[in-house]
């Protein structure tokens, strides 16, 4: 069997104008990361999303890897749902950043309440109470990740080990299918998943024929090898 290694990018520029940036700790993780993979295997194949913290992951992990990787083949069915979008059809108000940054001000842990927003934010768009609102559902979010994997798995037959670097979001929805978890759950998953953990998945076959197994979720062993500080969640 061959292995998906889903890599969640680094550390992005939360409270910064431009959030899809990494922070310098998210371009080290990535760096870390590549010096652990060049450690265990030659991969492959490597494909990614088009977002920004997507693209810096996948150089620092180059950086990291000290040899030439596969050139990255980007795919946006493993870019991130549009997280303000869903915020902002729940909080309306938040579109400007000012207010938002009044409202959280006012909290005794800002960072807290705009994690409780954002789960309340979550659990609508994912209720499909409301799918005539948001540009892209959670049903059509889940079926483009799923499909995008098996597109990546296609181009990379006879690869034993594939890389990809995504974002939290897709990473909770192949492993939700893969377990046959409820949302409630693959919510659940997407919250605990660190910058730069490695989620596998073996596979083998193809078309009627196929397997799909997780053999790991969210290893952040490289990580802490390094430094417990090299582990962040947001």
């Amino acid at each position: 069997m061959a292995t998906l290694h889903l890599i969640r990018h680094g550390q992005a520029s939360f409270g910064r104008s431009n959030y899809d940036k990494l922070s310098d700790h998210g371009w080290q993780q990535g760096r870390v990361t590549g010096r652990y993979l060049k450690q265990v295997m030659t991969p492959g194949a490597l494909f990614r999303g088009d977002l920004e913290r997507h693209r810096e992951t996948a150089e620092a992990i180059a950086e990291g890897f000290e040899a030439d990787l596969p050139e990255a083949r980007v795919d946006a069915a493993f870019n991130e749902f549009d997280h303000l979008e869903v915020l902002q059809r729940h909080r309306p108000e938040w579109a400007d950043p000012q207010q938002m940054a009044a409202d959280l001000g006012r909290a005794p842990s800002p960072r807290k309440a705009f994690q409780e927003a954002f789960s309340e934010s979550v659990e609508r768009w994912v209720s499909g109470q409301f799918d005539h609102e948001y540009t892209e559902t959670w049903a059509h979010f889940c079926g483009r990740v799923w499909q995008g994997l098996e597109t990546a798995l296609e181009s990379a037959a006879g690869v034993r080990d594939t890389l990809v670097v995504t974002s939290g979001g897709p990473i909770s929805v192949i492993v939700q299918r893969l377990l046959g978890l409820d949302d409630k759950q693959a919510l659940e998953l997407n919250a605990v998943m660190a910058n730069a953990g490695i989620t596998r998945v073996l596979y083998s076959g193809s078309g009627t024929n196929t397997r799909r197994t997780l053999a790991g979720f969210n290893s952040i062993a490289h990580l802490e090898v390094e430094s417990a500080k090299m582990v962040t969640y947001r």
